[in-house]
Protein backbone atom coordinates (compact mmCIF):
# COMPACT_ATOMS: atom_id res chain seq x y z
CA UNK A 1 0.00 0.00 0.00
CA UNK A 2 0.94 3.89 -0.30
CA UNK A 3 4.04 5.65 -1.42
CA UNK A 4 6.34 7.45 0.68
CA UNK A 5 8.88 10.68 -0.23
CA UNK A 6 11.30 12.93 1.26
CA UNK A 7 14.45 14.41 1.98
CA UNK A 8 17.49 14.78 4.14
CA UNK A 9 19.52 17.41 4.33
CA UNK A 10 23.27 16.86 6.05
CA UNK A 11 24.44 20.36 6.36
CA UNK A 12 21.93 21.94 8.66
CA UNK A 13 19.71 23.48 5.71
CA UNK A 14 16.02 23.16 5.89
CA UNK A 15 14.31 20.61 3.75
CA UNK A 16 12.87 21.90 0.91
CA UNK A 17 9.15 21.35 1.22
CA UNK A 18 8.46 22.07 -2.22
CA UNK A 19 10.33 19.35 -3.13
CA UNK A 20 8.69 17.13 -0.65
CA UNK A 21 4.92 18.40 -1.88
CA UNK A 22 5.67 17.66 -5.34
CA UNK A 23 7.24 14.34 -4.60
CA UNK A 24 4.19 13.13 -2.98
CA UNK A 25 1.61 14.24 -5.49
CA UNK A 26 3.72 12.35 -7.91
CA UNK A 27 2.68 9.16 -6.21
CA UNK A 28 -1.06 10.12 -5.77
CA UNK A 29 -1.69 6.75 -7.75
CA UNK A 30 0.02 4.51 -5.17
CA UNK A 31 -2.28 6.33 -2.42
CA UNK A 32 -5.44 7.77 -3.52
CA UNK A 33 -6.87 7.73 0.23
CA UNK A 34 -4.91 10.17 1.87
CA UNK A 35 -1.90 12.17 2.06
CA UNK A 36 0.40 13.84 4.71
CA UNK A 37 3.99 15.66 4.97
CA UNK A 38 5.92 16.50 8.44
CA UNK A 39 8.96 18.99 8.00
CA UNK A 40 11.12 19.11 11.05
CA UNK A 41 14.23 21.19 10.33
CA UNK A 42 16.56 19.80 7.66
CA UNK A 43 14.05 16.61 7.53
CA UNK A 44 10.74 15.93 5.42
CA UNK A 45 8.36 12.94 5.17
CA UNK A 46 6.22 12.38 2.50
CA UNK A 47 3.22 10.13 1.89
CA UNK A 48 0.43 8.90 0.26
CA UNK A 49 -1.93 6.61 1.89
CA UNK A 50 -3.77 3.49 0.71
CA UNK A 51 -5.75 2.49 3.59
CA UNK A 52 -6.12 -1.20 3.86
CA UNK A 53 -5.29 -2.14 7.30
CA UNK A 54 -6.83 0.47 10.14
CA UNK A 55 -8.75 2.38 7.93
CA UNK A 56 -8.97 5.53 10.56
CA UNK A 57 -6.85 8.79 10.13
CA UNK A 58 -5.27 7.33 14.20
CA UNK A 59 -3.13 5.42 11.20
CA UNK A 60 -2.21 8.32 9.16
CA UNK A 61 0.87 8.82 7.79
CA UNK A 62 3.52 10.31 8.17
CA UNK A 63 2.84 8.45 11.54
CA UNK A 64 4.51 10.69 14.76
CA UNK A 65 4.74 9.25 17.93
CA UNK A 66 5.60 12.19 20.11
CA UNK A 67 5.67 10.14 23.10
CA UNK A 68 8.91 7.79 22.08
CA UNK A 69 9.90 10.66 19.31
CA UNK A 70 9.86 8.65 15.71
CA UNK A 71 8.42 9.76 12.70
CA UNK A 72 7.79 7.09 10.10
CA UNK A 73 7.00 6.59 6.52
CA UNK A 74 6.32 3.37 5.54
CA UNK A 75 4.62 1.50 2.23
CA UNK A 76 3.66 -1.85 2.51
CA UNK A 77 2.32 -4.58 5.06
CA UNK A 78 3.71 -6.03 8.09
CA UNK A 79 1.31 -9.56 7.91
CA UNK A 80 2.37 -10.69 11.39
CA UNK A 81 1.86 -7.17 13.05
CA UNK A 82 -1.04 -8.70 15.33
CA UNK A 83 1.18 -11.20 16.92
CA UNK A 84 4.13 -8.39 17.00
CA UNK A 85 2.09 -6.02 18.88
CA UNK A 86 0.40 -8.25 21.73
CA UNK A 87 4.54 -8.92 22.49
CA UNK A 88 4.99 -5.03 21.87
CA UNK A 89 2.14 -4.64 24.30
CA UNK A 90 3.91 -7.08 26.58
CA UNK A 91 6.50 -5.65 27.05
CA UNK A 92 5.09 -2.51 28.17
CA UNK A 93 4.03 -0.15 24.86
CA UNK A 94 1.14 1.68 24.22
CA UNK A 95 -0.77 1.74 21.14
CA UNK A 96 -2.79 4.49 19.54
CA UNK A 97 -3.54 3.12 16.65
CA UNK A 98 -4.61 -0.34 15.31
CA UNK A 99 -2.20 -1.21 12.31
CA UNK A 100 1.21 -2.08 11.29
CA UNK A 101 2.62 1.06 11.03
CA UNK A 102 2.51 2.17 14.64
CA UNK A 103 4.18 -1.58 14.93
CA UNK A 104 7.53 -0.67 12.93
CA UNK A 105 8.13 2.32 15.27
CA UNK A 106 7.78 0.24 18.68
CA UNK A 107 9.26 -2.42 17.32
CA UNK A 108 12.38 -0.04 16.54
CA UNK A 109 12.34 1.12 19.96
CA UNK A 110 12.61 -2.66 21.44
CA UNK A 111 14.84 -4.73 19.16
CA UNK A 112 16.59 -1.64 17.06
CA UNK A 113 18.15 -2.71 13.64
CA UNK A 114 16.68 -6.48 14.53
CA UNK A 115 13.37 -5.30 14.39
CA UNK A 116 13.32 -5.98 10.37
CA UNK A 117 14.29 -9.48 10.96
CA UNK A 118 11.03 -10.58 12.52
CA UNK A 119 8.45 -8.68 10.02
CA UNK A 120 7.04 -11.13 8.27
CA UNK A 121 5.82 -9.14 4.95
CA UNK A 122 6.74 -6.82 2.36
CA UNK A 123 7.49 -3.07 3.17
CA UNK A 124 9.88 -0.31 2.64
CA UNK A 125 10.20 2.61 5.16
CA UNK A 126 11.96 5.57 6.36
CA UNK A 127 12.16 6.37 10.55
CA UNK A 128 13.46 9.64 11.71
CA UNK A 129 14.33 10.12 15.27
CA UNK A 130 13.98 13.21 16.66
CA UNK A 131 16.35 13.39 19.52
CA UNK A 132 19.10 11.71 18.09
CA UNK A 133 18.57 13.18 14.45
CA UNK A 134 19.03 9.62 12.72
CA UNK A 135 17.44 8.07 9.77
CA UNK A 136 16.49 4.75 9.61
CA UNK A 137 16.03 3.41 5.71
CA UNK A 138 14.96 -0.63 5.17
CA UNK A 139 13.49 -2.72 2.14
CA UNK A 140 11.93 -6.41 2.55
CA UNK A 141 14.04 -9.20 1.96
CA UNK A 142 12.55 -9.36 -1.77
CA UNK A 143 12.35 -5.76 -2.55
CA UNK A 144 8.22 -5.99 -3.51
CA UNK A 145 7.99 -2.51 -2.24
CA UNK A 146 10.59 -0.20 -4.54
CA UNK A 147 12.72 2.38 -2.93
CA UNK A 148 14.89 5.15 -4.85
CA UNK A 149 17.58 7.56 -3.96
CA UNK A 150 19.01 11.00 -5.42
CA UNK A 151 21.89 12.32 -3.52
CA UNK A 152 23.55 15.64 -4.49
CA UNK A 153 26.07 17.01 -2.31
CA UNK A 154 24.89 17.01 1.15
CA UNK A 155 21.27 16.33 0.41
CA UNK A 156 19.42 13.27 -0.01
CA UNK A 157 15.88 12.44 -1.34
CA UNK A 158 13.67 9.45 -1.88
CA UNK A 159 10.56 7.73 -2.87
CA UNK A 160 8.89 5.02 -3.88
CA UNK A 161 9.13 5.83 -7.88
CA UNK A 162 11.84 6.98 -9.91
CA UNK A 163 9.65 9.65 -11.38
CA UNK A 164 8.45 11.10 -8.44
CA UNK A 165 12.43 11.84 -7.87
CA UNK A 166 11.88 13.74 -10.74
CA UNK A 167 8.91 15.48 -10.15
CA UNK A 168 11.52 17.44 -7.44
CA UNK A 169 13.74 18.33 -9.67
CA UNK A 170 18.02 19.28 -9.99
CA UNK A 171 18.71 15.04 -10.99
CA UNK A 172 21.54 14.41 -13.20
CA UNK A 173 19.07 12.40 -15.26
CA UNK A 174 22.36 11.57 -17.94
CA UNK A 175 22.57 7.69 -19.15
CA UNK A 176 23.90 5.19 -16.90
CA UNK A 177 26.63 3.05 -19.16
CA UNK A 178 26.18 0.08 -16.75
CA UNK A 179 22.20 0.78 -16.29
CA UNK A 180 21.42 0.65 -19.81
CA UNK A 181 24.19 -1.99 -20.73
CA UNK A 182 22.17 -4.44 -18.13
CA UNK A 183 19.27 -3.43 -19.51
CA UNK A 184 20.20 -4.20 -22.97
CA UNK A 185 21.71 -7.96 -21.67
CA UNK A 186 20.54 -8.90 -18.88
CA UNK A 187 16.62 -8.62 -20.24
CA UNK A 188 16.15 -5.12 -18.79
CA UNK A 189 16.66 -6.51 -15.43
CA UNK A 190 18.73 -3.68 -13.91
CA UNK A 191 20.11 -4.45 -10.39
CA UNK A 192 21.05 -2.30 -7.47
CA UNK A 193 22.18 0.20 -7.07
CA UNK A 194 22.21 1.15 -10.12
CA UNK A 195 19.47 2.73 -12.61
CA UNK A 196 19.44 3.92 -15.88
CA UNK A 197 20.00 7.28 -14.87
CA UNK A 198 23.35 8.46 -12.76
CA UNK A 199 21.30 10.46 -10.69
CA UNK A 200 19.36 7.62 -9.18
CA UNK A 201 20.04 5.16 -7.04
CA UNK A 202 17.97 2.13 -5.92
CA UNK A 203 18.12 1.06 -2.43
CA UNK A 204 19.24 -3.04 -2.33
CA UNK A 205 15.85 -5.52 -0.98
CA UNK A 206 17.00 -7.06 2.22
CA UNK A 207 19.32 -4.07 3.58
CA UNK A 208 18.70 -1.75 6.15
CA UNK A 209 20.44 1.47 6.72
CA UNK A 210 21.51 3.90 9.48
CA UNK A 211 22.05 7.89 8.66
CA UNK A 212 23.59 9.57 11.23
CA UNK A 213 22.84 13.58 11.32
CA UNK A 214 26.61 14.50 9.37
CA UNK A 215 25.40 11.94 6.24
CA UNK A 216 27.61 9.55 7.61
CA UNK A 217 26.18 6.02 7.50
CA UNK A 218 26.40 1.90 7.52
CA UNK A 219 24.60 -0.48 6.30
CA UNK A 220 23.47 -4.34 6.56
CA UNK A 221 21.92 -6.94 4.96
CA UNK A 222 19.66 -8.65 7.33
CA UNK A 223 18.78 -11.75 5.20
CA UNK A 224 19.92 -14.47 2.88
CA UNK A 225 18.58 -17.44 1.37
CA UNK A 226 20.56 -20.50 1.70
CA UNK A 227 20.69 -22.80 -0.97
CA UNK A 228 22.30 -25.62 0.19
CA UNK A 229 21.41 -29.45 1.49
CA UNK A 230 20.89 -30.00 5.25
CA UNK A 231 21.95 -33.28 6.85
CA UNK A 232 18.91 -33.47 8.79
CA UNK A 233 16.87 -33.49 5.64
CA UNK A 234 18.99 -36.75 3.69
CA UNK A 235 15.73 -39.10 4.62
CA UNK A 236 13.20 -37.10 3.25
CA UNK A 237 11.11 -38.35 0.52
CA UNK A 238 9.50 -36.40 -2.32
CA UNK A 239 6.22 -36.99 -0.67
CA UNK A 240 7.64 -35.46 2.29
CA UNK A 241 8.74 -32.18 0.73
CA UNK A 242 5.50 -32.08 -1.06
CA UNK A 243 3.35 -31.90 2.06
CA UNK A 244 5.97 -29.41 3.76
CA UNK A 245 5.78 -26.79 0.56
CA UNK A 246 1.88 -27.26 0.88
CA UNK A 247 2.00 -26.72 4.60
CA UNK A 248 4.43 -23.78 4.51
CA UNK A 249 2.40 -22.33 1.02
CA UNK A 250 -1.02 -22.49 3.10
CA UNK A 251 0.68 -20.30 5.73
CA UNK A 252 1.79 -17.50 3.71
CA UNK A 253 -1.59 -17.60 1.86
CA UNK A 254 -3.32 -17.08 4.58
CA UNK A 255 -1.15 -14.35 6.33
CA UNK A 256 -1.60 -12.19 2.87
CA UNK A 257 -5.33 -12.47 3.86
CA UNK A 258 -4.74 -9.50 6.69
CA UNK A 259 -6.98 -6.68 6.00
CA UNK A 260 -9.69 -4.15 7.04
CA UNK A 261 -11.10 -4.72 3.14
CA UNK A 262 -11.82 -7.93 1.20
CA UNK A 263 -8.70 -9.62 -0.73
CA UNK A 264 -9.53 -11.33 -4.04
CA UNK A 265 -7.00 -13.09 -6.83
CA UNK A 266 -5.23 -12.37 -10.17
CA UNK A 267 -6.24 -15.34 -11.78
CA UNK A 268 -4.21 -16.42 -15.13
CA UNK A 269 -5.19 -20.07 -14.90
CA UNK A 270 -1.80 -21.36 -14.65
CA UNK A 271 -0.95 -23.49 -11.89
CA UNK A 272 0.93 -20.89 -9.13
CA UNK A 273 -2.72 -18.53 -9.12
CA UNK A 274 -4.93 -21.89 -9.06
CA UNK A 275 -3.17 -23.21 -6.22
CA UNK A 276 -4.03 -19.70 -4.27
CA UNK A 277 -7.69 -19.64 -5.50
CA UNK A 278 -7.57 -23.76 -4.17
CA UNK A 279 -5.79 -22.55 -0.79
CA UNK A 280 -8.11 -19.83 0.03
CA UNK A 281 -11.44 -21.83 -0.58
CA UNK A 282 -9.86 -24.67 1.64
CA UNK A 283 -9.50 -21.69 4.52
CA UNK A 284 -13.42 -20.59 3.88
CA UNK A 285 -12.67 -17.57 1.79
CA UNK A 286 -16.36 -16.81 0.83
CA UNK A 287 -17.45 -14.65 -2.43
CA UNK A 288 -14.34 -14.86 -3.44
CA UNK A 289 -13.18 -12.77 -6.13
CA UNK A 290 -11.10 -13.82 -8.98
CA UNK A 291 -9.62 -11.77 -12.21
CA UNK A 292 -8.53 -13.09 -15.63
CA UNK A 293 -7.08 -10.77 -18.98
CA UNK A 294 -6.71 -11.86 -22.42
CA UNK A 295 -5.76 -10.05 -25.41
CA UNK A 296 -6.92 -10.13 -29.29
CA UNK A 297 -4.77 -12.46 -31.14
CA UNK A 298 -1.92 -11.59 -33.47
CA UNK A 299 -0.06 -13.31 -36.57
CA UNK A 300 -1.76 -16.89 -35.64
CA UNK A 301 -0.79 -16.74 -31.81
CA UNK A 302 -3.41 -17.08 -29.45
CA UNK A 303 -3.98 -13.90 -26.78
CA UNK A 304 -5.73 -15.43 -23.36
CA UNK A 305 -5.96 -18.64 -21.20
CA UNK A 306 -9.61 -18.32 -20.21
CA UNK A 307 -10.14 -22.01 -20.60
CA UNK A 308 -8.04 -22.32 -17.38
CA UNK A 309 -8.93 -19.56 -15.55
CA UNK A 310 -12.48 -20.17 -16.11
CA UNK A 311 -11.98 -23.54 -14.75
CA UNK A 312 -10.79 -22.79 -11.97
CA UNK A 313 -13.73 -20.46 -11.43
CA UNK A 314 -16.48 -22.82 -12.14
CA UNK A 315 -14.73 -25.19 -9.75
CA UNK A 316 -14.30 -23.08 -6.58
CA UNK A 317 -17.30 -21.17 -7.38
CA UNK A 318 -15.45 -17.25 -7.13
CA UNK A 319 -17.13 -14.41 -8.46
CA UNK A 320 -15.04 -13.91 -11.82
CA UNK A 321 -14.10 -11.20 -13.86
CA UNK A 322 -12.79 -11.73 -17.40
CA UNK A 323 -11.38 -8.78 -19.14
CA UNK A 324 -10.53 -8.95 -22.97
CA UNK A 325 -8.55 -6.83 -24.35
CA UNK A 326 -8.90 -6.13 -28.27
CA UNK A 327 -6.18 -4.50 -30.23
CA UNK A 328 -7.51 -1.17 -29.96
CA UNK A 329 -7.98 -0.93 -26.12
CA UNK A 330 -4.19 -2.28 -25.71
CA UNK A 331 -3.02 0.78 -28.41
CA UNK A 332 -4.80 2.83 -25.96
CA UNK A 333 -3.13 1.89 -22.88
CA UNK A 334 0.21 1.78 -24.08
CA UNK A 335 1.51 5.31 -22.84
CA UNK A 336 -0.38 4.89 -19.55
CA UNK A 337 1.37 1.65 -18.97
CA UNK A 338 4.95 3.23 -20.13
CA UNK A 339 4.03 6.26 -17.33
CA UNK A 340 3.55 3.73 -14.89
CA UNK A 341 6.75 2.35 -15.42
CA UNK A 342 9.41 3.23 -12.34
CA UNK A 343 12.06 2.19 -15.03
CA UNK A 344 11.53 0.78 -18.39
CA UNK A 345 10.41 -2.52 -18.67
CA UNK A 346 10.27 -5.18 -21.74
CA UNK A 347 7.80 -7.90 -20.78
CA UNK A 348 4.43 -7.89 -22.61
CA UNK A 349 3.20 -8.67 -18.99
CA UNK A 350 3.21 -5.00 -18.09
CA UNK A 351 0.22 -3.72 -20.40
CA UNK A 352 -1.69 -6.95 -19.00
CA UNK A 353 -0.97 -6.27 -15.19
CA UNK A 354 -2.13 -2.78 -16.14
CA UNK A 355 -5.16 -2.87 -17.94
CA UNK A 356 -6.11 -6.17 -15.26
CA UNK A 357 -5.41 -3.39 -12.24
CA UNK A 358 -7.26 -0.60 -13.56
CA UNK A 359 -10.36 -2.81 -13.89
CA UNK A 360 -9.96 -5.07 -10.66
CA UNK A 361 -9.63 -1.39 -8.50
CA UNK A 362 -12.96 -0.79 -9.17
CA UNK A 363 -14.24 -3.69 -7.45
CA UNK A 364 -11.14 -4.26 -4.41
CA UNK A 365 -8.09 -2.81 -2.86
CA UNK A 366 -5.69 -6.07 -2.53
CA UNK A 367 -4.97 -9.06 -4.38
CA UNK A 368 -3.15 -12.05 -3.98
CA UNK A 369 -0.62 -12.91 -7.15
CA UNK A 370 1.50 -15.74 -8.42
CA UNK A 371 4.57 -13.91 -9.30
CA UNK A 372 8.06 -15.95 -7.42
CA UNK A 373 6.51 -19.26 -8.25
CA UNK A 374 8.64 -20.11 -11.26
CA UNK A 375 12.30 -18.27 -9.80
CA UNK A 376 11.51 -20.54 -6.17
CA UNK A 377 10.55 -23.62 -7.81
CA UNK A 378 12.68 -23.84 -11.10
CA UNK A 379 9.34 -23.50 -13.50
CA UNK A 380 11.94 -21.86 -16.29
CA UNK A 381 13.35 -23.34 -18.98
CA UNK A 382 16.66 -22.43 -18.20
CA UNK A 383 17.18 -24.48 -15.16
CA UNK A 384 17.34 -27.95 -16.72
CA UNK A 385 20.73 -27.38 -18.73
CA UNK A 386 22.57 -25.93 -15.40
CA UNK A 387 22.53 -29.64 -13.79
CA UNK A 388 24.88 -30.92 -16.28
CA UNK A 389 26.87 -27.85 -17.03
CA UNK A 390 30.74 -27.39 -16.55
CA UNK A 391 30.59 -23.42 -17.32
CA UNK A 392 27.33 -22.63 -15.42
CA UNK A 393 27.90 -18.66 -16.17
CA UNK A 394 27.61 -19.08 -20.23
CA UNK A 395 24.64 -21.80 -20.36
CA UNK A 396 22.65 -19.77 -18.21
CA UNK A 397 24.02 -16.40 -20.08
CA UNK A 398 23.27 -18.27 -23.38
CA UNK A 399 19.50 -18.89 -22.25
CA UNK A 400 19.17 -15.62 -20.47
CA UNK A 401 21.15 -12.56 -22.16
CA UNK A 402 18.99 -11.39 -24.95
CA UNK A 403 22.75 -10.54 -26.77
CA UNK A 404 26.02 -10.93 -26.33
CA UNK A 405 28.56 -8.02 -25.05
CA UNK A 406 30.28 -7.91 -28.66
CA UNK A 407 26.87 -7.41 -30.41
CA UNK A 408 25.76 -4.88 -27.94
CA UNK A 409 28.82 -3.07 -29.41
CA UNK A 410 27.56 -2.97 -33.01
CA UNK A 411 24.04 -1.42 -31.80
CA UNK A 412 24.15 1.02 -29.48
CA UNK A 413 26.54 4.36 -30.23
CA UNK A 414 29.52 3.98 -28.76
CA UNK A 415 29.03 6.46 -26.03
CA UNK A 416 26.90 4.70 -23.84
CA UNK A 417 28.13 1.69 -24.40
CA UNK A 418 30.20 0.13 -20.85
CA UNK A 419 33.63 -0.45 -20.90
CA UNK A 420 33.34 -3.89 -20.12
CA UNK A 421 30.94 -6.38 -19.80
CA UNK A 422 29.22 -5.36 -16.51
CA UNK A 423 26.06 -8.05 -16.94
CA UNK A 424 28.07 -10.81 -17.13
CA UNK A 425 30.40 -10.07 -14.48
CA UNK A 426 27.52 -9.65 -12.29
CA UNK A 427 26.85 -13.23 -13.25
CA UNK A 428 30.18 -14.70 -12.56
CA UNK A 429 30.17 -12.89 -9.15
CA UNK A 430 27.01 -13.94 -8.09
CA UNK A 431 27.54 -17.58 -9.01
CA UNK A 432 31.17 -17.36 -7.11
CA UNK A 433 29.34 -16.87 -3.59
CA UNK A 434 28.99 -19.47 -1.31
CA UNK A 435 26.09 -20.70 -0.17
CA UNK A 436 24.68 -22.72 -3.59
CA UNK A 437 25.53 -26.10 -3.72
CA UNK A 438 24.98 -26.77 -7.11
CA UNK A 439 24.78 -24.66 -10.66
CA UNK A 440 21.23 -25.25 -10.30
CA UNK A 441 20.58 -23.59 -6.69
CA UNK A 442 23.41 -20.79 -8.03
CA UNK A 443 21.11 -19.81 -11.29
CA UNK A 444 17.82 -19.94 -8.66
CA UNK A 445 19.31 -17.75 -6.22
CA UNK A 446 20.61 -15.24 -8.83
CA UNK A 447 16.89 -15.23 -10.05
CA UNK A 448 14.91 -15.19 -6.75
CA UNK A 449 17.50 -11.99 -5.51
CA UNK A 450 18.45 -10.22 -8.60
CA UNK A 451 16.34 -11.19 -11.52
CA UNK A 452 12.45 -11.90 -9.90
CA UNK A 453 13.12 -8.28 -7.76
CA UNK A 454 14.09 -5.81 -10.53
CA UNK A 455 11.66 -7.86 -13.14
CA UNK A 456 8.24 -9.60 -11.92
CA UNK A 457 8.26 -7.84 -8.25
CA UNK A 458 8.89 -4.44 -10.25
CA UNK A 459 6.30 -5.35 -13.21
CA UNK A 460 3.47 -6.01 -10.61
CA UNK A 461 4.00 -3.34 -8.16
CA UNK A 462 4.40 -0.27 -10.51
CA UNK A 463 1.41 -1.85 -12.53
CA UNK A 464 -1.02 -2.72 -9.84
CA UNK A 465 -0.30 0.43 -7.46
CA UNK A 466 -0.95 2.56 -11.00
CA UNK A 467 -4.29 2.13 -9.91
CA UNK A 468 -4.49 1.90 -5.95
CA UNK A 469 -4.20 -1.31 -5.87
CA UNK A 470 -1.75 -3.53 -3.35
CA UNK A 471 -0.29 -7.29 -4.71
CA UNK A 472 0.49 -9.42 -2.39
CA UNK A 473 3.05 -12.24 -3.42
CA UNK A 474 2.69 -15.56 -1.04
CA UNK A 475 5.26 -17.50 -3.20
CA UNK A 476 8.11 -15.00 -1.81
CA UNK A 477 7.16 -15.75 2.08
CA UNK A 478 10.51 -15.92 2.82
CA UNK A 479 10.03 -18.86 4.93
CA UNK A 480 8.72 -20.88 2.30
CA UNK A 481 11.81 -19.67 0.11
CA UNK A 482 13.73 -21.07 2.82
CA UNK A 483 11.98 -24.26 2.68
CA UNK A 484 12.43 -24.23 -0.95
CA UNK A 485 16.25 -23.59 -0.95
CA UNK A 486 16.84 -26.84 1.25
CA UNK A 487 14.97 -28.79 -1.46
CA UNK A 488 17.13 -31.34 -3.87
CA UNK A 489 16.93 -29.70 -7.09
CA UNK A 490 15.92 -33.00 -8.71
CA UNK A 491 12.63 -32.51 -7.10
CA UNK A 492 12.26 -28.77 -8.62
CA UNK A 493 13.36 -30.10 -11.86
CA UNK A 494 10.47 -33.20 -11.90
CA UNK A 495 7.73 -32.49 -14.48
CA UNK A 496 8.98 -30.22 -16.32
CA UNK A 497 9.99 -27.52 -14.00
CA UNK A 498 7.96 -26.88 -10.64
CA UNK A 499 8.07 -30.63 -9.89
CA UNK A 500 7.80 -30.17 -5.92
CA UNK A 501 4.89 -27.33 -6.61
CA UNK A 502 2.76 -29.50 -8.96
CA UNK A 503 2.69 -32.55 -6.67
CA UNK A 504 1.13 -30.29 -3.53
CA UNK A 505 -1.28 -28.61 -6.03
CA UNK A 506 -2.28 -32.26 -7.07
CA UNK A 507 -3.48 -32.05 -3.59
CA UNK A 508 -5.94 -29.10 -3.85
CA UNK A 509 -7.14 -27.90 -7.36
CA UNK A 510 -8.44 -29.67 -10.74
CA UNK A 511 -5.28 -31.64 -12.80
CA UNK A 512 -5.87 -29.94 -15.89
CA UNK A 513 -4.27 -26.42 -14.92
CA UNK A 514 -1.60 -28.34 -13.71
CA UNK A 515 -0.62 -31.17 -16.98
CA UNK A 516 -0.53 -28.71 -19.61
CA UNK A 517 1.64 -26.07 -21.06
CA UNK A 518 3.26 -23.51 -19.35
CA UNK A 519 1.46 -20.25 -20.04
CA UNK A 520 2.07 -16.48 -19.43
CA UNK A 521 0.27 -13.31 -20.12
CA UNK A 522 0.57 -13.56 -24.01
CA UNK A 523 0.25 -10.62 -25.45
CA UNK A 524 1.08 -10.84 -29.35
CA UNK A 525 0.74 -7.51 -30.59
CA UNK A 526 3.58 -6.60 -29.22
CA UNK A 527 5.48 -9.77 -30.25
CA UNK A 528 5.07 -9.63 -33.45
CA UNK A 529 4.60 -5.82 -34.07
CA UNK A 530 3.20 -4.98 -37.02
CA UNK A 531 0.78 -2.13 -38.68
CA UNK A 532 0.34 0.22 -36.20
CA UNK A 533 2.26 -0.77 -33.79
CA UNK A 534 4.93 -0.64 -35.69
CA UNK A 535 4.39 2.86 -36.86
CA UNK A 536 4.02 3.77 -32.89
CA UNK A 537 7.39 2.42 -31.61
CA UNK A 538 9.46 4.00 -35.20
CA UNK A 539 8.04 7.33 -34.52
CA UNK A 540 9.01 7.11 -30.78
CA UNK A 541 12.35 5.71 -32.08
CA UNK A 542 13.10 8.80 -34.78
CA UNK A 543 11.75 11.46 -33.65
CA UNK A 544 13.84 14.76 -33.20
CA UNK A 545 14.08 13.53 -29.11
CA UNK A 546 15.24 10.27 -30.00
CA UNK A 547 17.98 11.51 -32.84
CA UNK A 548 19.15 14.03 -30.56
CA UNK A 549 19.56 11.18 -27.89
CA UNK A 550 21.39 8.52 -30.12
CA UNK A 551 21.06 5.93 -28.44
CA UNK A 552 21.03 3.39 -31.28
CA UNK A 553 23.34 3.04 -34.30
CA UNK A 554 20.85 3.86 -36.91
CA UNK A 555 21.86 0.50 -39.33
CA UNK A 556 20.26 -1.57 -36.18
CA UNK A 557 17.25 0.37 -36.29
CA UNK A 558 16.67 -0.01 -39.75
CA UNK A 559 17.18 -3.75 -39.81
CA UNK A 560 14.83 -4.02 -36.85
CA UNK A 561 11.95 -2.26 -38.64
CA UNK A 562 12.58 -3.92 -41.96
CA UNK A 563 11.58 -6.77 -40.28
CA UNK A 564 10.70 -6.78 -36.28
CA UNK A 565 9.50 -10.51 -36.06
CA UNK A 566 13.02 -12.02 -37.11
CA UNK A 567 14.40 -10.49 -34.24
CA UNK A 568 13.33 -12.09 -31.28
CA UNK A 569 15.31 -12.32 -28.09
CA UNK A 570 16.27 -15.84 -26.21
CA UNK A 571 13.34 -15.13 -24.14
CA UNK A 572 10.83 -14.66 -26.46
CA UNK A 573 10.92 -11.02 -26.48
CA UNK A 574 11.21 -8.73 -29.52
CA UNK A 575 13.95 -6.66 -29.76
CA UNK A 576 12.35 -3.48 -31.43
CA UNK A 577 9.93 -3.38 -28.48
CA UNK A 578 12.94 -3.72 -25.97
CA UNK A 579 14.34 -0.62 -27.40
CA UNK A 580 11.17 1.15 -28.23
CA UNK A 581 10.25 1.05 -24.62
CA UNK A 582 13.53 2.76 -23.26
CA UNK A 583 13.01 5.51 -25.76
CA UNK A 584 9.51 6.04 -25.09
CA UNK A 585 10.03 5.93 -21.04
CA UNK A 586 12.59 8.51 -21.46
CA UNK A 587 10.23 10.47 -23.95
CA UNK A 588 7.29 9.75 -21.49
CA UNK A 589 9.39 11.08 -18.42
CA UNK A 590 10.86 14.59 -20.29
CA UNK A 591 14.13 13.07 -20.47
Amino acid sequence: MCGLSGEINFDGRQADAGAVHRMTDALSPRGPDGSGIVMRGPVGLGHRRLKIIDLSEKAQQPMVDADLGVTLAFNGCIYNYPELREELLGLGFRFFSHGDTEVIIKAWKAWGEACVERFKGMFAFVLHERDSGRIVMARDRFGIKPLYLAEKGKRLRFASSLPALLAAGDVDTSIDPVGLHHYMTFHAVVPPPHTLLNGVKKFPAATIRVIEPDGTSRERVYWRPDMTRHAEDAALSAEDWRDRVLDSLREAVKRRMVADVPVGVLLSGGVDSSLIVGLLAELGQKDLMTFSVGFEEANGEKGDEFVYSDLIAKHYGTKHHQIFVPHKRLMEALPGTIAAMSEPMVSYDNVGFYLLSQEVSKHIKVVQSGQGADEVFAGYHWYPPMVETSDPVETYATAFFDRSHETLKRQLNGAYMADTDVSRSLVEAHFARPGAATPVDKALRLDSQVMLVDDPVKRVDNMTMAWGLEARVPFLDHELVELAGRIPPEHKLAQGGKGVLKEAARLVVPSEVIDRKKGYFPVPALKYIQGSYLEMVREALTNQAARDRGLFEKGYLDTLFSDPTAHITPLRGSELWQVAVLEMWMQQHGL
